[in-house]
């Protein structure tokens, strides 16, 4: 199945929110490798916010001061979270290990 036909202005509208999507996203990566917010927090915002439901968890990860790519797919692996694996399909005890990892870690 191919992509829909859009129009000239469907296709402006759907670039428009596809880029602030990723400026969201960014915004909440520099914060949380600010130390601005927190894991549980970003967690909290992915319930209800559906352009923080689309992060990937590894993502989130390495936007955290001190985790690099490594860390990151070896906390996902221990936990059990697959490596393509958005916030919004972790489960209860896969977000409550990742929030005891790091907590963990410090």
């Amino acid at each position: 199945m191919g992509l829909p036909s859009l129009s000239p202005e469907e296709r402006q509208a759907a670039l428009h929110k596809a880029a602030l999507a990723r400026r969201i996203r960014a915004d909440l990566k520099d914060r949380l490798r600010k130390r601005l917010i927190s894991i549980e927090d970003v967690l909290a915002q992915a319930k209800t916010d559906e352009t923080i439901a689309k992060l990937k968890v590894i993502d989130l990860l390495q936007s955290l001061p001190g985790i690099g790519e490594v860390r990151a797919k070896s906390m996902m692996a221990d936990i059990g979270i697959a490596p393509s694996r958005r916030l919004r399909g972790l489960g209860t005890n896969q977000t409550a290990g990742l929030i005891h990892q790091l907590q963990q870690r410090g």
